[in-house]
């Protein structure tokens, strides 16, 4: 039978939703929504550099580099920054976010998934408001967001809604969840940060194993079966509305250093093999230990670099060594590494909040087995695979045969598993108190167990916080610098012994409120608003510690972006295309990409054969490869002379003399450390047999660049000789296509990254263009899919408002 639809019960509760997240909104991020005002986050300051040169040729042509030239002598943008103008999802994206300007929108879209979710599950709007807060306001939220860790921010958001289409595709209508699925899906693949899709992956894998388990159990297979094809139907609509990105993202992958080294000997930097090495991966492991941060934000300092008071121990050690007021003062408020975990440095802990752990420890005793059992297991998962290197039996194992497992590094962010997990089973079980209050038994004392156990948790440390270390790595460069070390373990003492009474005081007040509703003392609403109050205020002021309002500048982009003495100088030359170093950070630093063509750059998957040149030579002050890279400016870092010319670099492409055969890649790279660029071309024959060792006679040879775009080149060239042209161009067989006068002609790969091509006696005109296969396809089963997904969704909202008839569910209750 069907429900007619109705405005006030149909769309005024999820309205008002809206406006409350809109105000939560408003009121954290005020300063970017009234005061334009922005973060100085150092990871969109350094996109914003790598990707100027891309930005700037769409605005003046309309079409898409794919290709630039600004970082690392050259790589594909599509890590960087492509349009793929057939994937319509991104407006989508800004529908479902008011077009909220970016850290603003990020949080909005959280809280909007996650009431999605819960809404979906058959929760009251109001309990659907709350659970949405707890899922939105955990720490690390808000800490990415301060890194500038955007993209990573709006993928994660998007989890919830993935979760919310499969439990409505299970519980309730098949298509319309289906449906919500597809679009979560679409929408988390949108961003493209897979490291943090590929642990969503992991939690839905839990979720089908359990799933199936419990469908065998109770002879529902084949409905499950069923549905399941449906809901894979649904993925793939979401990948093929993303293929663009996600094909040229993974022809990428296999050149870069998530891909697989060609090289056999080991080097400085990169592991020999498929996939990141293992100690750059977990290098930023979680102790196990510091997994009491989930309930104790402070338990082990929070920041690397965090703010202390004029009561602090730190403050009164500084006035006793005789330091002013007013310096002492300003010494602890700039920030100290308070930090002493096992990490090298965090910006802040993973709080999902004490409260929130609390009714996660209840949802253990009142909760449905069947949603436990996924919830639990995805929590402990993440756990552990966030120890990394603290957990070498299971991670090690997970790095060298799971799966695609060793493309990502930064372990610790498997903790995205548990801020799901964790606030999910806590509002299921915050829901089943509320509604089956009478129905549980011995619901008291399941209570005040769990209450028990996590305030205790809270009391031990508070009692005996004294008791720790509070050494740090990092120690002895304070006592070198003649920090006053004790006062400074004093106050990480203190901030422990301080988190854990706070957090005790959270447990104790939301437990008590439970109780009283449990004893009939107050009503499920007078619980509900107090719960749901306590837990903002629990998690809000944990985030203000790591994101506030004085964090937020104006013109941040503009002053960062200055263009320095140096920047000036160079500038002042014209010519068509050369690169720059900046000698005092060359390879973890896009600012100079901003303005110049940069030998370095800032990118987490830029080419591994370029990376071995920086390991192997460029890092080694290897003046001929600088020179093969045309780099004609050094930035210096010194006032006095702040740019410096490099000695005779060897242009955009000039004609050679000699081949040098070699028999593999590692004969390849060791060929570059004594030879002559300017004469000599080494070339891996095993790899381009067609070259053979010749002597050519470059007397007589000229060569130019008369034009230049970062996805084409065109040169003039004349040579009485058949000769040998070595380009100063980052060699990439997908995409780019030699043209001799017109006609498509062959190149190779030469001296390790560079292009070369022999070229005929006369005069010719020589030119490069990509146009990549893999962009032009991806980008048409995009179009093809979006279209398909507007359909589908068109289909939802018409069977939701005309209310179909529900299926039976095949997932368990609550």
């Amino acid at each position: 039978m069907t429900t007619s639809f109705n405005v006030k019960r149909d769309v005024l509760p999820h309205a008002i939703a809206v406006v409350i997240f809109l105000l939560l909104t408003a009121v954290y991020f005020s300063p970017v929504l009234f005061e334009n005002k922005g973060l100085a986050q150092h990871d969109i300051l350094q996109f914003k550099g790598g990707a100027k040169e891309i930005q700037d040729y769409r605005e003046q042509t309309g079409n898409e580099a794919l290709w630039t030239n600004s970082m690392f002598g050259g790589m594909p943008a599509y890590l960087i920054q492509t349009h793929f103008p057939g994937d319509w999802s991104g407006y989508i994206h800004k529908i479902l976010t008011f077009d909220l300007p970016a850290l603003a929108g990020n949080i909005f879209i959280t809280l909007i998934c996650a009431y999605i979710l819960l809404v979906a599950m058959g929760m009251s709007s109001w309990l659907a408001i709350i659970g949405a807060v707890a899922f939105s306001f955990t720490s690390y939220n808000l800490i990415i967001l301060e890194a500038g860790h955007n993209t990573k921010s709006l993928t994660i958001a998007y989890i919830p809604m993935v979760l919310g289409g499969l439990v409505y595709a299970l519980r309730k209508n098949l298509w319309v969840g289906a449906a919500l699925f597809a679009v979560g899906l679409t929408m988390n693949l949108h961003f493209n940060h897979l490291q943090m899709t590929y642990y969503m992956l992991l939690l839905v894998l839990v979720f089908a194993v359990v799933e199936i388990v419990y469908a065998i159990k109770n002879g529902a297979f084949a409905e499950l079966f069923k549905r399941g094809l449906v809901l894979l139907v649904a993925a793939i609509l979401a990948v093929g509305v993303n293929f663009g990105r996600l094909y040229t993202t993974a022809e990428y992958s296999k050149y870069s250093i998530r891909g697989k080294s060609e090289l056999t000997e080991p080097n400085s930097g990169e592991k020999v093999g498929s996939g990141l090495d293992r100690e750059y991966a977990f290098n930023w492991s979680y102790g196990v230990g510091e997994t009491i941060t989930l309930l104790i934000p402070d338990f082990y300092g929070g920041s690397s670099s965090a703010p202390l008071d004029t009561d602090s121990e730190t403050y009164n050690a500084f006035l006793n060594m005789g330091a002013p007021a007013a310096q002492a003062e300003q010494l602890v408020k700039q920030g100290l590494p308070m930090y002493w975990g096992p990490q090298p440095m965090t910006s802040g802990p993973v709080y999902v909040g004490a409260i929130v752990c609390f009714l996660f420890v209840l949802g253990l005793f009142i909760v449905n087995r069947r949603w436990t059992s996924w919830l639990v297991a995805g929590t402990i998962l993440s756990m552990m695979l966030a120890w990394g290197k603290n957990f070498e039996a299971l991670n090690y194992f997970m790095f060298d045969y799971f799966p695609l497992y060793n493309k990502f590094r930064a372990v610790s962010s498997t903790l995205v598993i548990a801020q799901i997990t964790m606030p999910f089973l806590a509002i299921l079980a915050l829901w089943k108190l509320l509604s089956e209050r009478d129905e549980i038994k011995n619901l008291d004392k399941k209570l005040l167990i769990s209450g028990g156990i996590t305030a205790g948790v809270c009391l031990l440390v508070w009692l005996f916080a004294g008791s720790a270390s509070f050494i740090s790595d990092s120690d002895q460069q304070l006592i070198q610098a003649q920090f006053p070390i004790d006062a400074i373990r004093a106050d990480r003492a203190s901030m422990m012994r301080s988190d854990a009474f706070r957090s005790l005081v959270f447990i104790v007040l939301a437990g008590g409120l439970l109780y009283f509703y449990i004893k009939n003392k107050v009503s499920a609403t007078v619980a509900m608003a107090g719960v749901g109050v306590l837990l903002l205020v629990d998690l809000w002021t944990v985030d203000k510690r790591y994101l506030n309002s004085n964090d937020f500048q104006r013109q941040v982009e503009a002053n960062y972006f200055q263009p320095t003495q140096a920047d000036q100088l160079i500038l002042q030359d014209k010519d068509l295309s050369y690169r720059v170093i900046n000698l005092p950070n060359p390879f973890n630093d896009a600012r100079t990409s901003y303005f110049h063509k940069s030998v370095g750059g800032y990118h987490g998957a830029k080419l591994r054969r370029y990376q071995d040149l920086i390991d192997r030579h460029i890092s080694q002050n290897n003046l001929e490869v600088l020179r093969m890279l045309n780099t004609k400016y050094a930035i210096t870092g010194n006032q006095q002379q702040p740019v410096q010319r490099v000695p005779d670099p060897l242009g955009n492409a000039w004609f050679v003399s000699e081949v040098k055969p070699v028999e593999s890649p590692d004969e390849e790279i060791k060929a570059l450390t004594m030879f002559d660029a300017g004469t000599t071309a080494v070339v891996d024959v095993a790899k381009f047999p067609e070259v053979e060792r010749r002597h050519f006679n470059a007397d007589s040879a000229s060569i130019k660049l008369v034009s230049y775009a970062p996805n084409e080149l065109k040169y003039e060239s004349e040579s009485a000789r058949e000769g040998l042209v070595v380009f100063s161009e980052i060699y990439y067989a997908d995409g780019w296509q030699a043209y001799l006068d017109g006609e498509p002609v062959d190149h190779f790969r030469a001296n390790y990254v560079l292009r070369a091509m022999e070229v005929p006696a006369g005069k010719h005109t020589i030119e490069f263009k990509f146009a990549p296969k893999a962009y032009s396809l991806g980008n048409t089963i995009s179009l093809i899919s979006s279209i398909l997904l507007l359909l589908v969704i068109a289909g939802a909202i018409y069977y939701a408002i005309k209310k179909q008839p529900v299926a039976q569910p095949v997932v368990a209750k609550v």
